[in-house]
């Protein structure tokens, strides 16, 4: 067995709200399904269909935060700020009018249950901006990519309970692309950005795929794959631009994939700059 640090803890993330803009954070606790009040609440349409970032780009004009820390099996207050600038309480009774008044279509705002089964919402003609949908999933096309796919049970997760992605990834598809690109780790909504060394540059995290991430003093990070991305990573938020070179720069270089999918081995704390050690 082989052991490794290959950085340390750049930044943190977490949101609250599914397809909303998140929130950065100096340590989190990690239980067994991820990041403690990660995508812990998601907006549903009348149908049943939680409502996406990937169909629905104005979701990126709104963003959530916790007003306390949440606990496992206990929620906490939860602010969400409206395009408009407005701020509203989860837990008001008219949260989920004022949020289909700011977003357009009727929605209720829920939190996600136990054994509960979600689908998700896609469009399959932009859900990969311009890249054709047979260079992202061999086989399918746009007429044939079904317009849901299902979500973990019980979760609001897309496929995963925590993304981690590196500085050096991100170096490298800058370099990849131009000077003038903003290859901004928000794009790509990670829960753990690792700052690998200077010099080490490439899509990395392939090394990782058979390994073990140890983070801190105890969290680990196992079952690691790789990251498919979506058009998601190419909408204008706060202050980054719409770029679809982003996804076609990653459909081109690597099938699309950018930074890793994975479970939690082992829960625990994880603050900004420990050590990120890799086991083989």
């Amino acid at each position: 067995m082989g052991r490794r640090q290959i950085g340390v803890v750049k930044d943190l993330f977490r949101y609250p709200v599914k397809s909303m803009l998140g929130e950065p954070l100096t340590e989190v606790d990690i239980g067994e399904n991820g990041i403690i009040g990660d995508r812990a609440y998601a907006l549903r349409e009348a149908s049943g269909r939680v409502v996406t970032a990937k169909k629905w780009p104005v979701l990126f004009e709104f963003s959530a935060r916790y007003d306390a820390s949440p606990s496992p099996g206990h929620t906490a207050p939860l602010s969400i700020t409206l395009p408009d600038g407005r701020t509203i309480q989860a837990h008001d009774p008219d949260a989920s009018t004022l949020l289909s008044a700011a977003l357009g279509r009727t929605v209720r705002l829920e939190h996600a249950e136990s054994g509960q089964r979600y689908r998700a919402e896609i469009d399959a003609a932009t859900v990969f901006g311009d890249v054709p949908v047979g260079d992202m999933l061999p086989g399918q096309t746009a007429a044939t990519l079904p317009d849901v796919f299902g979500l973990p049970a019980g979760t609001f997760f897309d496929s995963a309970a925590i993304h981690v992605l590196s500085t050096g990834t991100l170096t490298y598809m800058r370099k990849l692309i131009g000077d003038d690109v903003e290859v901004d780790s928000r794009r790509f909504r990670p829960n753990i950005v690792v700052q690998t060394a200077p010099g080490v540059e490439g899509f990395i995290e392939d090394e990782w795929l058979e390994g073990t991430l140890e983070v801190g003093e105890t969290v680990k990070i196992v079952g690691m794959r790789p990251a498919l991305r979506c058009v998601m990573t190419t909408h204008r938020q706060a202050d980054l631009e719409r770029d679809r070179r982003i996804l076609r720069t990653a459909a081109q270089h690597h099938r699309g994939h950018v930074g890793v999918f994975a479970a939690i081995g082992t829960p625990g704390k994880v603050r900004l700059d420990n050590c990120v050690v890799l086991v083989t």
